[in-house]
């Protein structure tokens, strides 16, 4: 889907019963406003009460030029208008026997013309239009009912106005309301033209909205406005936080608390892929995959208010495992409750049918696996009752007891689930080959329709460089095994993508975020990186550009990607050139471009060494040098931009008391002269694993109360206590008012605050090759919103490597020299590669639509039904797949192996198979319609009836081949 189709956001597919007409509406309405500056919605969370329930517009138009348009949908036939009061129809046949189209666009406009309002530069600028369409009416029928006659007649789009734009000139005027409508048929009928002729000539969607009168008047907008109009639109004012600026602080000095002034001043500029993310309901399963500080948890609360105002009904838990994030999610599911209801509603703890749910539960606040214990009327457990007796894996044995030994209840309609990474195991605690927590989510939940048990709404949000336990990869074979490996690939209707990859970073200065990416994968290790990912595609995806310097002697550097590029638009592609990767560089794939050094060319085969075999998947190569470019776009964040110093250091002392010294003194300054906050501004992250984590974090807690600091422990009841007591504590609580928080790494994640000190570096270094501790750095680096001040005692290898990765800045160079210890993989080329490496093989029904696996080995693959449109598949390996009534419309598979695959029913149109073999392959009954076969191996092939309409086979091998009933070439059939 190219960036032009994403502006337009359907937040739930319309493909229901009884939607025909308004699916007609809004592919009209996308047409019309393609080529426009604009941003497009099928429901927009913005509800109006509407007597029991509340209602949401079906069309909502943002454009630079035109303002605000709010379209109301009636699916009436005119026979079911029996007649019209004012703004209230009376209505027979239906669902309902009145309703008020026009007011109810009103009231919804003029809710969103009140946010632009609250911003002084959009104050009364934004023209806003409300108009009703009629889908099955046309302007003659309302003519002859007499309703143009009514005075309170509102804008309306008829059926005729949905169709193509027809060509000429095109009237001025309102059309169907009032006097203008009456003048215009009148002259029609006298002057002898026909009803439909005149239509055509009027018929422009466009035209009709540009021409219909704004409720409120605006001005033209200049592109900062359009700007701030977006983001009033995405909702972004809802994180705006005022501070003033401290009275001690020096004039004329820039300090920490200034420049925060100036970022809190600033709004986050529009994401349209959060957008999507936040305001789309997806009717089954989807994976949200989103870098540290990409805003997975903002959009999750949005995305579980939407539906709770959507659908009233449903029962949504929105679960997490970290205790801490317990008030922090609940604030965001207030505000967003608010926002999509114009403050109308917040969130109600006790009567909601939305309940932000911790993984396990205590006693006084269920869990979502207490509160599935108590619907099956089993006992819950709790960690002591455990073999482990540690949170992580403790909660897989409960719920592996709990599956073993229950038949689990349907509870809920969508189950979101964040930092999904937590909740993940180790292979020996998986149950049945599942993840046993996500296994048992997904088992309570209610089917979203019969028709597809398998389908339910299961959303997982993830950051696998996060993970502090298991080093499994939450994707979805991992989560529901093999049989269910392919749920989240491609899309639902309405372009609501099943898998979301992340790559911008909102919180973390870029400097902070590519350090951190650097030391937690160990890119610049002297003895090559230990974990991260090995594809360049999936580089690409988390924000990254990457060059590579061939190892071959006078061979060119290849640049993947670019700094102006969108990595939604590089992973996707170019609809509009049918490129399914617009800056993916192939050297067996002429059509894509890249740029090679300076220059722009176009890669051929002879760029591929005869005989060697290409990694056309694009991994990493022994002896390759690689450099990782991170662009500025990608890490908005604009502290490195105004504060005048690095926003990274990092010390190594000769002891403890010295480290601690230090990290007092910074603290008192940056209370005394930054103008920081201490709690939620400071934050003191200790790292290390067990007692000796706990030890340092009392210790460190000692000495600054020692100097005269308040400092809170998360979890105690107040400040200045260094042990919480297990009978009073409270596990929510991460903040103190008044007190530094000193924590330890489990408790941190989730939070974040703008000045981050990280101690005890040397609790990493001792065992700098342990993947577990290097996510803990990983972590505590990515909780900066603002400056990070990281410090160990002593000398270790693993400091002059975090000095080296500091110095690079937005960029790494290395040279990669074996594959890692761990993998990551990023999209879904990623996933399936490393399933089918893991000897999955079923990928029926997978939409792998413009997927990229040139030169993979996919043999004896099951792809049955599976969608593959436009995929790039030249030089793989599919000999003996199962491809039966796959769609590979487009696809190139350019000099593949299909030895005896079978293709029966396979929609083949416009497929390149120039140098394919497909000895002895079944493609009885398959659309090969315009197809490229030029040099192709069908010796020994079964093409009985096919459909080879338009056929290219030149010095194709044909021997043997069965054409029994096949439509040949030249459209004769074949006896």
């Amino acid at each position: 889907m190219s960036s032009q189709d994403r502006k337009f956001i359907t937040t739930e597919p319309i493909s229901k019963g009884g939607e025909a007409a308004e699916q007609l509406v809004w592919e009209a309405v996308c047409r019309a406003f393609t080529p426009r500056e604009c941003l497009g919605y099928w429901r927009y969370p913005i509800f109006s009460k509407v007597g029991k329930y509340r209602k949401e517009p079906d069309i909502l138009i943002a454009d630079a030029q035109l303002g605000l348009i709010v379209i109301e949908i009636k699916a009436v036939t005119i026979d079911q208008i029996l007649a019209i009061t004012g703004h209230r129809w009376e209505l027979q046949n239906f669902y309902t026997t009145n309703t008020n189209p026009y007011q109810q666009a009103e009231h919804q406009l003029f809710a969103l013309l009140g946010y632009c309002d609250r911003e002084p530069s959009l104050r009364r600028r934004v023209h806003g239009r409300a108009l009703v369409c009629l889908p099955l009416i046309t302007e003659e029928q309302w003519y002859h009912k007499g309703f143009y006659q009514l005075p309170s007649c509102p804008p309306i789009i008829f059926q005729d106005q949905l169709q193509e734009q027809g060509k000429g000139k095109i009237e001025a005027g309102t059309r169907g309301c009032g006097d203008a409508g009456k003048e215009r048929f009148s002259s029609s009928v006298l002057n002898g033209s026909s009803w439909k002729s005149e239509l055509k000539l009027n018929g422009s969607l466009l035209k009709l909205i540009e021409q219909t009168a704004p409720i409120i008047r605006g001005y033209h907008l200049n592109t900062e406005q359009w700007q701030l109009l977006q983001a009033v639109i995405g909702g972004t004012p809802v994180f705006r936080k005022q501070r003033p600026v401290s009275t001690t602080i020096p004039q004329n000095q820039q300090t920490r608390g200034s420049v925060l002034v100036q970022v809190r001043q600033h709004l986050s500029e529009f994401d349209l892929q959060q957008e999507h993310i936040g305001k789309e309901i997806p009717p089954g399963p989807q994976r949200i995959r989103g870098i540290a500080g990409s805003g997975k948890t903002v959009l999750l609360c949005q995305k579980a208010a939407h539906m709770h105002l959507k659908h009233p009904d449903w029962d949504i838990a929105l679960v997490f495992f970290s205790r801490s994030l317990y008030n922090q999610i609940i604030r965001q599911l207030d505000k967003w409750l608010r926002r999509f209801s114009s403050g109308e509603v917040g969130y109600e703890p006790k009567h909601s049918k939305l309940r932000p749910l911790h993984a396990w539960g205590a006693k006084s606040q269920p869990g979502l696996y207490s509160t599935i214990c108590r619907a099956a009327g089993v006992k819950r457990l709790n960690v002591n009752d455990t073999r482990s007796k540690q949170p992580n894996e403790a909660l897989a044995e409960v719920c592996i007891q709990l599956l073993k030994e229950t038949s689990i209840p349907q509870l809920y309609n969508a189950i979101l689930i964040d930092e999904g990474q937590d909740l993940i195991v180790d292979d020996h605690l998986k149950f049945e080959g599942k993840q046993p927590f996500y296994w048992l989510a997904y088992q309570a939940l209610r089917p979203v329709g019969p028709s597809q048990p398998e389908q339910r709404r299961l959303i997982w949000a993830y950051d696998e460089a996060q993970s502090l336990e298991s080093l499994n990869i939450p994707n979805a074979s991992e989560l529901f095994g093999e049989e269910l490996g392919h749920l989240v690939t491609g899309y639902y209707g309405g372009g609501i993508r099943k898998s979301e990859i992340m790559h911008r970073c909102y919180r973390t200065p870029g400097p902070i975020l590519t350090a951190a990416h650097g030391i937690g994968m160990g890119l610049l290790r002297r003895s090559g990186m230990l974990t991260g990912i090995t594809r360049i595609e999936d580089w690409q995806a988390i924000g990254y550009q990457v060059i590579i310097e061939n190892h071959n002697p006078g061979e060119r550097k290849k640049v993947w990607g670019n700094e102006s590029a969108d990595a939604e638009t590089r992973g996707r592609g170019d609809a509009e050139n049918r490129n399914p990767t617009q800056n993916f560089v192939h050297p067996h794939n002429p059509p894509f471009q890249g740029r090679w050094g300076k220059e722009n060319v176009s890669l051929s085969d002879e760029y591929c060494p005869k005989g060697e075999v290409f990694r056309s998947h694009l991994e990493f190569i022994p002896g390759q040098q690689i450099t990782l470019k991170r662009p500025p776009e990608n890490s908005p964040n604009l502290v490195p931009q105004l504060w005048k110093h690095p926003v990274l250091e990092f010390i190594a002392y000769r002891d403890r008391q010295s480290e601690l010294t230090a990290l007092a003194e910074n603290i008192i300054y940056n209370l005394r002269y930054d103008g920081l906050k201490p709690s939620r501004e400071i934050l003191v992250i200790v790292l290390g694993s067990g007692f000796e984590a706990m030890q340092l974090e009392t210790a460190t807690a000692e000495f600054l109360m020692s100097q005269g600091l308040d400092i809170y422990i998360p979890s105690t009841l107040d400040c200045n206590i260094l042990q919480p007591d297990k009978e009073h504590r409270d596990p929510n609580r991460f903040w103190c008012e008044g007190g530094v928080t000193v924590s330890r790494i489990h408790r941190a994640k989730g939070n974040e605050a703008e000045m981050v000190y990280v101690v005890g570096l040397d609790n990493v270094a001792k065992d700098d090759s342990n993947l577990q501790l290097r996510n803990q750095l990983f972590v505590a680096l990515t909780r900066a919103k603002g400056w990070l001040k990281l410090s160990g005692v002593g000398a270790y290898p693993l400091y002059e490597e975090m000095w080296r990765v500091i110095r690079s800045g937005d960029s790494f160079t290395f040279t990669f020299r074996r594959p890692p210890e761990r993998e990551i993989g990023v999209t879904d080329t990623s996933e399936l590669l490393k399933r089918y490496d893991t000897g999955g093989r079923n990928f029926q029904n997978a939409d792998l639509t413009g997927v990229q696996l040139a030169g993979a080995d996919l043999r004896d693959a099951n792809l049955i039904g599976a969608i593959l449109r436009n995929a790039n598949l030249r030089n793989a390996q599919l000999d003996g797949a199962k491809l039966v009534i796959a769609d590979l419309t487009g696809a190139d598979l350019s000099n593949t192996s299909l030895q005896k695959a079978k293709l029966v029913g396979g929609i083949l149109q416009e497929v390149r198979l120039n140098g394919a073999d497909l000895s002895r392959a079944k493609l009885g009954n398959a659309d090969l319609r315009n197809a490229q076969l030029v040099g192709a191996k069908l010796s020994g092939a079964d093409l009985s009836g096919a459909d080879l309409t338009g056929v290219n086979w030149d010095q194709a091998d044909l021997r043997e081949v069965n054409w029994e009933g096949a439509i040949m070439p030249d459209g004769s059939v074949f006896e």
